[in-house]
């Protein structure tokens, strides 16, 4: 039978359930456990799709094209397995479900409320994941903090979920903060005490606290904190803060999480984690023997987690390459072609990120020509992609009013134009080209040298795409589509000859970057900008 692991929150939201989540899961899955997680999110929306990223951060893409929470990004690069639309359900998936059921009259006769109906979803939800037999242990993080209204049906659904699957199969792992209080000098438990006597009162006693601090908890404070919270005192694991994520697997190797998890859910230990290659990424990752500096332009700069698979796809490539990464983030709205030069001098190589919309276009195409004259390492994800397209036509092909449709209907040269799939779309959400396509690499190109392959497959997120109208005009005029879906003849990568790196992807590779496989694009990225820095 699956066992159900459930990671709730206390106190103050942020602390991190997802990276515990993910590194109890990599600890377990080195143990010879196959283990998935998956994340419910209190908010109404379907799915994170139509949010901000200044809200939300970044919208992670699956495998099976689900727009998901940027957590499931974390999950995939700790465990380096693909999670799908079963792995993130929100309130809004929730309701919808019970309301199409309503309406098909399947509650006949009945009041439909929220328990036992909403809850009832909820856990036909968490059930999905545990039931096709693929996994050993199911991981269930809960959004959100204990206490606040929209999490209260999913805690009244563990509690039962919990009851009717019987003592033993299941445990639930409480996350909360001892914050210290520098004018005291002191640590302060009550904040925890209190979550878990918030969490007592809904009927769920915690097997496993799991402490976020910012220093060493004593013996003293982890015997007060058992007894006032009814738990053993080897179920009370300290969290201190730490120098990247990745360590964190190691830290709670260190405080036993996986063993007091094993021993409660009554599973042999097996063997010793596996953690062999774990520990080798993270020696290369503290120990770069060189440095470059690299510029993200883009629009939401102001918030990285608005880019946090680039981010971590750098911290990737970087240890590959044995190099320490430095990212300088650059507003797109402020560059303008008089500041272009001042503002990305001293750089490296430059990534050009995806988005949406007008705002900060023009300051893209800038930057991109800036990179594309100078023969400094550009690298373009999805929009970025389609602004390199922009610049080239207009600064190269001579066509001067060269636009996307999207930022320019009107104009005469829409090198980048919306698929005709996506004309008479009407609803915003889940509606884009998403998910895994196949990509075509020709031979001879620097994308084959790259990937070492002809045929791939990558995630996408966009509407518009290269228009092939113009594809022999760019190809004779040397930017080159390297890459073209076998299917519909879209390019999926174009790149600069004569130039030390110039690619743009209409695809998002730093959705498929792990710790275990880092992704070529950006390892060859890395080093281009690495054998750049040496030139200087």
């Amino acid at each position: 039978m699956t066992k159900y692991i459930f990671v709730t929150g206390g106190v103050t939201s942020s602390l991190g359930k997802g990276i515990i989540s993910a590194s109890l899961a990599k600890l377990l899955q080195s143990r010879g456990y196959s283990v998935t997680i998956q994340k419910f999110d209190p908010y109404i929306n379907i799915d994170p799709g139509t949010l901000n990223p200044y809200e939300h951060g970044e919208c992670y893409v699956t495998e099976d094209g689900a727009e998901t929470d940027l957590d499931l990004g974390h999950y995939e690069r700790f465990l380096n397995t693909p999670t799908s639309q079963a792995n993130n359900i929100t309130t809004g998936r929730i309701y919808q479900n019970v309301i199409n059921k309503e309406r098909e009259g399947a509650f006949l006769g009945k009041t439909v409320q929220v328990v036992p109906h909403i809850t009832d979803e909820i856990k036909r939800n968490f059930r999905i994941l545990g039931e096709d037999g693929k996994y050993d242990i199911v991981i269930t993080e809960l959004g959100g903090t204990v206490g606040d209204i929209e999490s209260l049906p999913y805690i009244e659904a563990v509690r039962q979920f919990r009851w009717e699957i019987g003592s033993g199969n299941s445990l639930v792992i409480h996350l909360t903060l001892i914050p210290f209080l520098a004018a005291a000098g002191e640590l302060k438990t009550k904040p925890t005490q209190h979550s878990v006597k918030m969490l007592l009162e809904y009927g769920i006693q915690p097997d496993i606290l799991v402490c976020r601090t910012e220093h060493h908890l004593n013996m003293d404070i982890r015997k007060k904190i058992a007894l006032f919270c009814n738990v053993n005192i080897n179920a009370v694991i300290e969290s201190i803060d730490a120098s990247t994520i990745y360590d964190v697997p190691l830290l709670m190797l260190k405080e036993q999480l996986d063993k007091t998890v094993l021993t409660k859910l009554k599973l042999p230990h097996k063997v010793e984690p596996e953690l062999t290659n774990w520990k080798d990424f993270l020696g290369r990752l503290k120990n770069p023997t060189s440095e470059v500096k690299i510029g993200l332009v883009g629009k939401y700069v102001e918030l990285p987690d608005a880019y946090k698979s680039i981010v971590e796809s750098f911290i990737h490539a970087g240890a590959k390459n044995e190099c320490k990464v430095r990212i300088t983030y650059i507003p797109s709205e402020s560059l303008t072609p008089e500041n272009a030069i001042d503002k990305l001098q001293g750089l490296h190589g430059v990534l050009v990120a995806p988005g949406f919309g007008e705002r900060g276009f023009e300051g893209k195409i800038e930057a991109i020509r800036y990179v594309r004259e100078n023969n400094i390492p550009f690298f373009g994800i999805c929009l970025g992609m389609q602004c390199s397209v922009v610049e080239f036509g207009r600064n190269v092909l001579g066509f001067k009013d060269a636009s996307s449709t999207e930022m320019n209907p009107e104009t005469a040269h829409p090198v980048i134009a919306m698929m005709e799939g996506q004309k008479n779309v009407v609803n915003k959400g889940g509606t884009m080209r998403l998910g895994s396509y196949p990509c075509h690499i020709k031979k001879g190109t620097k994308a084959y040298t790259i990937y070492g392959q002809q045929d791939i497959t990558e995630r996408h997120r966009h509407r518009y795409e290269f228009n092939n109208e113009f594809l022999k005009q760019y190809e004779a005029a040397g930017l080159v589509p390297s890459g073209i879906n076998p299917e519909n003849g879209l390019v999926e990568i174009v790149e600069l000859k004569n130039h030390p790196f110039f690619v743009g992807a209409q695809f998002h590779p730093e959705l498929k970057s792990t710790v275990a496989n880092p992704h070529p694009l950006f390892i060859n990225f890395v080093a281009a900008s690495m054998a750049y820095a040496r030139k200087k």
